[in-house]
């Protein structure tokens, strides 16, 4: 059976129901804890309300954050992208974007368009090797549990400068959490039922069941990392968003119609139109993302962060 834990300014917690159990460690990162099974599965029998705890993000930092592209469907089909012929691609953020579940999202000066992406984070277990090949068998073995995250980005960085790392790094930019949930072998199986959903002042933005519409799951995603990045026990792979994001391409009229008008000509009404899209982020926006399967048995708990 799965193990939720959370951790605080003070602790790491253990938690079963409504209530959390402090785990007698003394890690300090993630890649610690997850190194001290005994203490974990000694936790048991506490009686703090877990709501009464300020959850921090349960992936420490420094460590290692590389996040998929286009690797759901409905996003694909969204972005005009040719589905058949996507290859999985990857980038990576900077750890210094990690921030808890509740931590407001900070706005930085320059920024307008500012968008959300849940995504289902993998943390990692044990060292994956350069070539290693990760099977859905062995899973397991590499992968020590999930998350959730918020793959927040800053688009017209993102485009007019084709700055992914710097888009989607900034502080506060990758919100993770409350609940690392380690799983069981056998229930690494259950991936594929679990459902995103993320929503802005109460509207449903984002609401998709992960199974109905990804592209590459993750054992390949990992087999296919691994031609050329290691990992390392407490490193994050986000994998991939649904439909729903702020950010849409124009119909393929409007496309064809772009590539006949000069570069600057062409952002300039590109961006022109997006400042009128209500659905980017502003202050005061609430943010509020959830992961769980139909029945709860694997709950990663919801975030709700503001938007600064």
């Amino acid at each position: 059976m799965s193990i939720s834990v959370i951790r605080t300014t003070e602790a790491w917690w253990r938690v079963e129901g409504g209530v959390a159990t402090q785990v007698n460690t003394a890690a300090i990162t993630t890649a610690d804890l997850l190194a001290d099974r005994p203490a974990l599965d000694a936790a048991v029998g506490g009686d703090t309300p877990v709501g009464t705890l300020a959850a921090l993000s349960p992936v420490t930092t420094p460590c290692r954050v590389v996040a998929q592209l286009l690797n759901y469907r409905s996003h694909a089909v969204d972005a005009r992208a040719d589905v058949d012929s996507l290859q999985p691609t990857f980038f990576r953020k900077s750890s210094a974007s990690i921030s808890g579940p509740t931590d407001p999202i900070r706005t930085p000066p320059e920024v307008g368009l500012l968008d959300y992406e849940i995504e289902l984070g993998l943390v990692i277990g044990a060292h994956i090797p350069i070539n290693q090949v990760v099977t859905p068998e062995l899973l397991s073995d590499f992968v020590a549990g999930i998350v959730v995250t918020n793959d927040v980005s800053a688009r017209e960085i993102q485009l007019t400068k084709v700055q992914v790392y710097e888009s989607k790094s900034y502080p506060t930019f990758t919100p993770v959490g409350p609940r690392l949930v380690l799983l069981e072998p056998g229930e690494f199986a259950r991936i594929p039922e679990l459902r995103m959903t993320l929503s802005v002042n109460g509207e449903v933005r984002q609401d998709q069941v992960i199974g109905d519409d990804l592209l590459t799951p993750p054992a390949a995603a990992l087999t296919r990392l691994a031609r050329f990045q290691t990992l390392a026990p407490g490193d994050l792979l986000l994998t991939g968003t649904p439909v729903g994001t702020a950010i849409s391409a124009p119909p393929a009229l409007v496309q064809k119609l772009g590539e006949l008008l000069p570069a600057a000509l062409k952002w300039k009404l590109f961006f022109s139109r997006q400042a009128r899209n209500p659905k980017y982020l502003s202050t005061d926006d609430v943010v509020t993302a959830r992961i769980a399967t139909a029945d709860s048995a694997l709950d990663l708990g919801t975030q709700n962060n503001v938007i600064w």
